[in-house]
């Protein structure tokens, strides 16, 4: 998923420019200075939603932003959770406010209905993975120890989702796997499914798919190579389990008994114009051979985060991410 200033650059001709970092000769990467600012609350952009910026972890540049419904704010209507981790390859440095984020949060919150938690974490290279996966496991314990009120009065953390685009997807399925394994631990959150929203997965065998869009305007297969080349492990290859789940799900014949036991489900959203298009199919049907709840949506055309840029699509996948949530 890019944002609004790298997708005025053609990935193909600059793919680091289109990641917003400069490549160093030495092999390292420079990025333009940028300065956060912690808001206590979030100018009014959207009159559907209330927003609220709070800090995780300082030390590691670390926040959240809160996304409740207005119509509950004056209520005890507690909603479910939907905690969203976004995308960016793990190397741009996409924030929880990075424009195009804002009407996806609104539409998704006041579809579904449902309280959004939308998590910020490191990026690479300068904190390669699992560092991202670590700081979103510790934002699940931030929630379920939070203090803010408007999380307590509003959230129902009896039902959780996780919920991730692109690199974000990525996160969400690899969090999930990690949390599965201690769900005593974080109680009273619970968590009852993921959602992996054009998940960037990858592999060292290229996909039918991957060849075909190998130039394609938003996700080139170069882009990709260089996001998982500074992402990875140093030393990794492209079928890491970090980026390629098929070689751990192969492999590990128990990797989903605690999802199953706990009866959590899986949701994958992709369609047939995204270059990942065939691992999310990979994938969703493996899930299916090996006992887990899997409910597909794979829609004709569109293009790697398509719903950030087109109403009609986005509001499609609200509608999706409700079903699923109220099922």
């Amino acid at each position: 998923m890019s944002d609004q200033i790298a997708m005025s650059i053609d990935p193909n001709v600059d793919p680091y420019g289109s990641l917003g970092i400069i490549r160093n000769t030495d092999g390292s990467i420079t990025r333009p200075q940028t300065t956060r600012s912690f808001f206590i609350t979030i100018p009014d952009k959207d009159s559907s939603v209330f927003m609220k910026d709070l800090v995780i972890n300082l030390a590691k540049d670390m926040w959240a932003r809160i996304v409740i419904p207005r119509e509950v704010l004056n209520s005890e209507t507690k909603l479910p959770l939907v905690v969203y981790f976004h995308g960016g390859g793990f190397v741009m440095a996409a924030t929880v406010d990075t424009p195009i984020l804002q009407k996806f949060y609104a539409t998704l919150a006041v579809e579904i209905p449902a309280i959004i938690v939308s998590v910020d974490y490191r990026y690479a290279p300068e904190n390669r993975l699992p560092a991202a996966y670590d700081d979103c496991v510790e934002s699940l314990y931030w929630i379920k120890n939070t203090p803010n009120e408007l999380l307590k009065k509003h959230a129902d953390l009896s039902k959780c989702f996780l919920l991730g685009t692109s690199a974000g997807g990525n996160i969400a399925y690899h969090v999930g796997l990690r949390v599965a394994k201690v769900s005593e631990c974080l109680k009273p959150l619970e968590i009852k499914g993921l959602i992996l929203h054009h998940a960037f997965f990858g592999g060292n065998e290229r996909t039918k798919s991957e060849l075909r869009l190998a130039r394609d305007k938003i996700l080139p297969l170069n882009v990709c190579d260089i996001m998982w080349e500074l992402g990875l492990p140093i030393g990794s290859d492209r079928d890491h389990p970090y980026c390629n789940p098929m070689v751990e799900i192969r492999s590990n014949e128990n990797l989903f008994d605690q999802l199953k036991i706990q009866g959590w489900k899986i949701l994958v959203i992709d369609c047939y114009g995204d270059p990942l298009i065939d691992r999310q199919i990979e994938v969703s049907k493996m899930l299916k051979e090996k006992g887990v709840q899997v409910v597909d949506s794979f829609s004709e055309g569109g293009f790697h985060g398509c719903e950030f840029f087109d109403d009609m699509k986005l509001k499609d996948m609200a509608l999706v991410v409700k079903e699923f949530v109220r099922a």
